[in-house]
């Protein structure tokens, strides 16, 4: 027997309770006995759609929680291919003023801030990529870990 069949039972026996409680009693308590079977079936239609709507409502947070882990629709290959150009374009003269104010530091410094912005973008673009899955295992190196 499955779980809507048992309810199924369970409700007849409530309808039967009543029809019974109802001949015993008389016409008179007709209205009660009605209103209390009309009230029990209402619990269980509220008890089903609430874990209808949990169910969905889990689903959704699920759903969310995969797409936010894939790259956004809005992060196209153009998006990604003028980010990098524009970083490359502003890397020279970033390279030029640190080299020459500060030299061989300043140019280090400028290409910390331009690898920098660029993880970033990256992380943001395709997360989990820093979680270091992927990553070889072993002694030897040659196992992949997922």
């Amino acid at each position: 027997m499955t779980g809507m069949d048992a309810r199924d039972t369970d409700l007849k026996k409530e309808l039967d309770a009543t029809l019974r409680a109802r001949r015993e009693l008389g016409e008179e308590y007709e209205s009660a006995l009605v209103d209390s079977f009309l009230e029990k079936v209402d619990q269980r239609i509220d008890g089903a759609v609430e874990r209808r709507v949990r169910r969905q409502f889990a689903e959704q947070q699920m759903t969310a929680a995969r797409d936010s882990r894939t790259p956004k629709a809005t992060d196209s290959w153009g998006e990604r291919f003028g980010f990098g150009i524009v970083s490359l374009v502003l890397a020279v003269p970033l390279s030029a003023i640190g080299g020459g104010i500060a030299h061989l530091p300043g140019l280090i410094a400028a290409w910390v801030g331009i690898v920098g912005v660029n993880a970033v973008q990256a992380a943001r673009t395709n997360p989990g990529l820093f979680s270091g899955r992927g990553r070889r295992s072993g002694k030897d190196g040659g196992d992949w870990e997922d």
